[in-house]
């Protein structure tokens, strides 16, 4: 198995990242890689699709998968339950980082900064345009609790569709948006013999500086 792991590799050669093709600030340029993320990446790979890494109050770090669900010049939002792990955790350390993975371009991107809830008024308004069976189950889940079964959540769904039989559900106070509001965002483009392309903005006194990081 060792050998087996030692032996997996591929070269990238797909494409490269100098700085003539970058912007001056980054955002430009993830809107660019994200919208040729959708038009490339194939099931089930799902372009928003990236990993969220927090940090409890005892330092240790966690890291999951989730869906970019916002984007605008203050930064990325998500969505989640308040009371879930990963809600915990921010409260308690109010900084993330994410990374998004594109395989079919061989490309990269890690953001880095603070974290803040977005309004109630933003969580509701994504509240509303999420399917029914979402919905329901943002009630219905104790996200991250230990649970006997899963027929316990079944049961649990049961009783919340009963609650909102007459009534569309509304958005829960304990569910709602998160915005991390970068400070750093590096742009990595693979390239062969491991020589990688790797673009980082940093923001410094309200600025964004470019600078190349060896790789």
């Amino acid at each position: 198995m060792t050998q087996a792991l030692a032996d997996m590799r591929r070269d990238y050669t797909r494409d490269g990242l100098t700085e003539a093709q970058a912007p001056g600030e980054p955002f430009a340029l993830f809107h660019q890689w994200f919208e040729q993320a959708r038009n490339t990446e194939q099931a089930p790979v799902e372009a928003n699709a990236m990993t969220l890494a927090t940090v409890d109050a005892r330092g240790r770090p966690h890291c999951r998968v989730l869906l970019l669900k916002g984007l605008d010049d203050q930064g990325f939002t998500f969505f989640s339950n308040y009371d879930s792990a990963k809600g915990e955790q921010l409260a308690a350390n109010p900084w993330a980082a994410m990374t998004f993975f594109w395989p079919a371009l061989e490309r990269q991107v890690r953001i880095e900064g603070a974290v803040q809830k977005v309004t109630h008024q933003e969580s509701d308004a994504y509240y509303q345009v999420r399917p029914l069976g979402s919905r329901l189950g943002a009630w219905a889940s104790p996200q991250s609790r230990v649970i006997a079964d899963r027929a316990e959540l079944e049961s649990l769904l049961a009783d919340t569709e009963q609650r909102f039989r007459d009534n569309a559900p509304h958005c829960p106070e304990h569910w709602g948006g998160y915005r991390l509001l970068p400070e750093r965002i590096e742009f990595w483009q693979g390239r062969p013999s491991r020589l990688h392309d790797r673009l980082n903005y940093r923001l410094e006194n309200g600025q964004w500086l470019r600078e190349r990081l060896a790789p």
